[in-house]
């Protein structure tokens, strides 16, 4: 079943078994090969073939250990080690392998496997699994190599034979990792074969990678291309991503870019964009979760705008750019890859929401007179930075081609931001309003500042409490039994606070068309705005 053999598979370039040092058990580093014949046996703590070869590993050590090197080679991490000497009462070393390089190096499929080296280093037998024959003859030749006759054990109280157990470097994830590391390879992400007939495309669709379009195949070689878009390591844990609280590597973020069709100039606005939605402020999991149908907006601020060539002119809320497109659609997809989010599981939206495919956009700060969203937010004007907001419903077209007065145009807005969710719903959180060229030009000429059309809005759609209260008409408002102090007369805005209303230009310079992104609950029962500063790369 196993004859002594030299294996040519195995071979390093002298034509031995690799070489190797590990530390043992009690710390001394062992290292191979030493001009001594060597016994090699590859094991681990949890396989009971495993165990049941180690009295016979621990027998050849005490009768042959003075001529031969006996060494077990554990998987296990310390604590298994430890279970195991303790088990049998070992006193035949135990070398540390749980990194699993050299069980790697020497292609171990199967433990118990257990090798046995001549003095040069070449292999001359090998047992995998148990055979009751092969450890007879393996301790035979052990007698001859030491010149002493073999032990008398009774082999009729061993089984016949026994199959051994998966080897831990063979597992699903950890081959890989041992591949890469062998190939120098930054990639660890475990890889999926496909059948050379299987469509790639369907594939993806059956195993539910995609978010209903088809995505780019994450090929080895696209996604070490989108690795060259940052100087971060591949293996950084940039967030844990809910529902499944999955850590989110720069490499898995890198595969979702690539399926999402993003180019390597995209990945840090990415990576940026799934640090601000991982935060707690943020709260995905419940932007996910909620009935409502919310969602992340991204808005990108900064030089890298005009470096990887983002749409905030013309259509900028619309289709037609790879960068707006593809960025907002891999935050997505990193979300449901990896995170777990998929409708039917914790995506519970009633109707859903087309931003759940993708909404980002960069903001036109040069088109304003007004200081920019980031720099609002307390960043420096030349940082490049994503802003992740939530919305539910938009964008929604606030149609004023008639207006001529700052006055008019504030009051378009309110009248409009007014029906958000509800008429009735007032002391709201969030809100994005994204203000087009012609409205900002026409604000602009009489000098108003974004604190203006706030007040403006919130002067303007404040109602008495008494208008807000449910009845025949609408379940919708305030309930009767609570009156809000002040009383029924006390005037209640739309918004919370002027604050809750954020202004972003952007949009083609001829068209009178503001838009609004209905935010979610906002502060701690909800989601809060998050802004991240964006790696440069240059």
């Amino acid at each position: 079943m196993n004859e002594p053999r030299r294996s040519a598979a195995l071979q390093d370039d002298s034509g031995g078994l690799p070489a190797f040092g590990l530390r043992d058990n009690s710390g001394e580093l062992r290292s191979f090969p030493t001009a001594r014949s060597a016994l090699l046996c590859f094991v681990h703590e949890d396989c009971e073939t495993s165990n049941l070869s180690m009295p016979l590993i621990e027998r050849a050590h005490v009768e042959f250990g003075d001529m031969v090197d006996v060494w077990a080679i554990g998987q296990d991490d310390a604590a298994g080690t430890a279970k195991l000497v303790e088990r049998h009462g070992l006193t035949v070393p135990v070398l540390d392998d749980s990194a699993l390089l050299v069980s790697f190096e020497y292609d171990i499929e199967t433990v118990p496997t257990v090798i046995l080296a001549d003095d040069d280093g070449y292999e001359v037998r090998r047992i995998v699994g148990f055979g009751r024959a092969d450890w007879d003859h393996l301790f035979e030749d052990l007698g001859a190599i030491a010149g002493v006759s073999p032990p008398d054990i009774d082999w009729s109280e061993w089984p016949e034979s026994r199959p051994g157990c998966g080897s831990l470097s063979v597992l699903p994830g950890t081959y890989e990792r041992l591949v890469a590391q062998a190939e120098r390879s930054p990639l660890r992400a475990r890889r999926i074969e496909v059948g050379a007939g299987d469509d790639v495309m369907e594939f993806l669709f059956d195993q539910g990678l995609t978010d209903g379009l088809p995505v780019v195949p994450p090929t080895p070689e696209r996604v070490l291309r989108m690795l060259e878009g940052t100087r971060r390591d591949p293996q950084e844990v940039v967030a844990t991503v809910p529902p499944n609280m999955a850590p989110a590597t720069i490499e898995k973020i890198a595969i979702n870019a690539v399926m999402a069709g993003c180019r390597p100039e995209y990945l840090p606005v990415v990576v940026a964009a799934v640090e601000a939605m991982c935060t707690d402020e943020y709260n995905i999991h419940g932007v996910s979760a909620t009935t409502m149908g919310a969602s992340p907006v991204v808005v990108v601020n900064g030089p890298i705008r005009h470096r990887i060539g983002m749409n905030m002119g013309l259509g900028a809320l619309g289709h037609g750019n790879r960068a707006n497109a593809t960025i907002g659609r891999a935050v997505r997809l990193v979300l449901r890859n990896i995170g777990g989010a998929k409708p039917g599981g914790t995506e519970r939206s009633t109707l859903g929401n087309p931003m759940k495919y993708t909404l980002c956009f960069a903001e036109w700060e040069e088109r304003s007179p007004w200081e920019p969203l980031h720099v609002e937010r307390g960043f420096e004007a030349g940082d490049s930075v994503v802003t992740l907001f939530t919305a539910t419903g938009g964008p929604n077209l606030i149609v004023d081609q008639t207006s001529r007065s700052a006055a008019q145009v504030a009051g378009s807005f309110g009248l409009v931001l007014e029906g958000v969710h509800h008429p009735r719903a007032h002391g709201m959180g969030d809100v994005v309003l994204v203000v087009c060229p012609e409205h900002l030009d026409t604000l602009w000429r009489e000098g108003w500042t974004k604190e203006q059309v706030r007040a403006c809005i919130q002067e303007l759609t404040s109602r008495p409490a008494r208008e807000l209260l449910r009845d025949a008409v609408s379940g919708a408002g305030l309930p009767p039994d609570r009156v809000p102090e002040g009383g029924l007369d006390r005037p209640i805005p739309k918004f919370a606070g002027p604050e809750y209303i954020h202004l972003v230009v952007a949009g083609a310079d001829a068209g009178k068309f503001s838009a609004v992104l209905e935010g979610w609950a906002s502060g701690p029962r909800g989601s809060m705005p998050v802004s991240r500063k964006i790696e440069e790369v240059t």
